[in-house]
């Protein structure tokens, strides 16, 4: 039965973390994108706050951890899911799902680079790996396109060091709160705080908006952005860190085959040869450390 359980929920945070990307770029077909991720929040933030009611997990964090819950609001929600929508316009989902299964190689590089944590061998060469075929993709990718989505893979970079930054920090100060308490509040603010600047810099018409268009932004919030981010602590907590993690590299595949299905947009060949380093790069960073504790630094 704990098997199945684990199976169900790996599948659940595979399927919708590889269908967000699709989403997003349905999203905004029709919605600003500033407007659709404020509306997502929105939408997203009612159900948070019940569940944080029935589960009896606070709303606030703890005292003296209250400014940080407002830099989650901007750092995590606010600024980094509005790029990741306007990158979604030039950028293809395969190629931003791609770039956010890099999310372990991110934050060990924040906590190398800004932290001073110090990194075993094969987390190096995992580390070198990954950003160097990374960075090979993201060359191709911008060469087969005339560079014309440089923009949209800086936003989509941009947002990926965002939410490295803030889980770095929740590593090293050892934020200790519920995943309903970290979603909650800053979902609700950060949904006012876009929704309010949209209305008078992307003026959205309502009568614009297509179904589905506004299915996009309610799946991602509520089903996608509940479910999804739910399903993989619950995960966490099932198996190690390491096997929760790997859902990094199913994703991916998953955004790929939806993009080559509804748009008939294929990742190139040359791109296909470099993943797979890329892959064997994050699976080297995401080792359990006790693995290491003979290896020198």
């Amino acid at each position: 039965m704990n098997k199945l359980i684990i199976i169900l929920l790996f599948s659940l945070v595979s399927i919708t973390w590889g269908t967000t990307w699709i989403a997003m770029k349905i999203a905004v077909e029709t919605i600003p994108p500033l407007f659709a991720t404020g509306l997502r929040f929105l939408i997203a933030s009612p159900l948070l706050i019940m569940l944080s009611y029935y589960t009896k997990n606070p709303l606030l964090f703890p005292q003296g951890q209250r400014f940080f819950q407002l830099m989650i609001a901007i750092f995590y929600f606010s600024i980094p899911f509005t790029l990741m929508l306007y990158g979604g316009i030039d950028v293809s989902s395969s190629i931003a799902s791609i770039i956010f299964s890099s999310m372990p190689v991110a934050v060990l590089t924040v906590s190398c680079l800004y932290f001073k944590q110090k990194l075993f061998l094969t987390q190096k060469v995992g580390l070198i790996i990954s950003l160097i075929t990374l960075c090979i993709v993201l060359l191709i990718e911008l060469e087969s396109n005339c560079f014309f989505q440089w923009k949209g893979i800086l936003a989509l970079l941009f947002a990926l060091f965002s939410h490295a930054m803030i889980y770095a920090t929740c590593q090293k100060k050892c934020y200790s709160v519920s995943v309903i308490t970290f979603n909650a509040l800053p979902s609700l603010l950060s949904g006012i705080i876009l929704s309010t600047i949209s209305w008078f810099t992307e003026s959205p018409h309502f009568d614009t908006f297509s179904n589905r268009s506004i299915l996009a932004v309610i799946y991602l919030g509520d089903f996608s952005g509940i479910f999804g981010i739910l399903s993989y602590f619950y995960l966490q907590q099932k198996v190690s860190a390491f096997y929760a993690s790997t859902v990094f590299l199913i994703f991916p595949i998953i955004a790929g085959f939806l993009e080559s299905y509804f748009y008939s947009h294929t990742i190139l060949l040359c791109e296909m040869w470099f993943i797979f380093p890329l892959l064997i790069g994050i699976l080297l960073t995401l080792i359990p450390v006790k693995n290491f504790q003979k290896e020198k630094i």
